[in-house]
């Protein structure tokens, strides 16, 4: 599975602590979305993001240390340009991160990301 990164998990030290099988494919830019720095870094809707493109089978492992189970961190998929497939990428709640980031609608923080992104507005290309 390709992952969008664009925090620690950009640092090939810290992946491998993390993960036993994993690959960078290499610098990407998810547009639709941009970093907003708080207790971890987050995105919000809108701008743009430079990150890199991690392929991995271990994505139970990343929900693990993203704290998907916890809240703190969404697991969505963004289409990648020109591959015909997505990428995971992981949105931190900024009510949990203390960002003041906002996401549109209403209801729960997942659900109003996985609406916002369902929209089309986000992708992932490859770096250029």
């Amino acid at each position: 599975m390709l992952v969008f990164v664009y925090g620690t998990l950009t640092d090939p030290d810290r992946v491998d602590a993390i993960l036993d099988d994993w690959s960078f494919a290499g610098d990407a830019i998810l547009d639709g979305l941009h970093r907003v720095e708080g207790r971890y870094p987050t995105l919000a809707p809108g701008g743009r993001t430079a990150g890199r493109l991690l392929r991995t089978p271990e994505v139970a492992t990343l929900d693990g240390y993203e704290g998907v189970d916890r809240g703190l961190y969404v697991r969505v998929a963004i289409p990648v340009a020109d591959r015909g497939e997505d990428a995971a990428v992981y949105v931190g709640d900024p009510a949990r991160l203390g960002v003041a980031a906002q996401w549109p609608g209403d209801g729960p923080f997942d659900r109003r990301v996985r609406r916002a992104v369902a929209s089309g507005d986000a992708v992932v290309s490859p770096g250029e």
